[in-house]
């Protein structure tokens, strides 16, 4: 590939949406997942894959079952993408911290129902 055409591919890669969201990751077996967000929800699904792969996932419980059951147990889903308002007033921050809580509170993947930390007690 000629340098002017990687040149246009990253330049058409900076200027494209990605689709922020929560996501989460299942072993479809037992039901146990990792809910999250990520600013670019497809991005994440690469990266966790590519963690898990090699055996250097954070969440060690995942990284275990993964090792234990392979690849073919586990399922990524995008749960909810995140919509822009029309004003374009928004921080996609706290848009995505907000989603994730009412996922997490939905889901409770905690303990034996997933791999999230459960929240602190008040």
């Amino acid at each position: 590939m000629d340098k002017e055409r990687k040149k246009a591919l990253a330049a058409e890669y900076v200027l494209s949406e990605r689709p922020a969201g929560v996501f989460r990751l299942v072993h479809v077996e037992s039901g146990k997942s990792f809910v999250g967000t990520a600013p670019d929800v497809n991005a994440m699904k690469n990266r966790l894959l590519f963690q898990l792969k090699m055996g250097s996932n954070w969440i060690k419980p995942l990284q275990n079952d993964w090792n234990e059951y392979g690849e073919d147990a586990f399922r990524y889903e995008v749960l909810e993408l995140f919509t822009p308002p029309e004003d374009g007033m928004y921080n996609l921050k706290k848009e995505l911290e907000r989603m994730e809580f009412e996922w997490l509170e939905r889901l409770q993947p905690y303990g034996d129902k997933g791999y999230n930390k459960p929240p602190h007690d008040s």
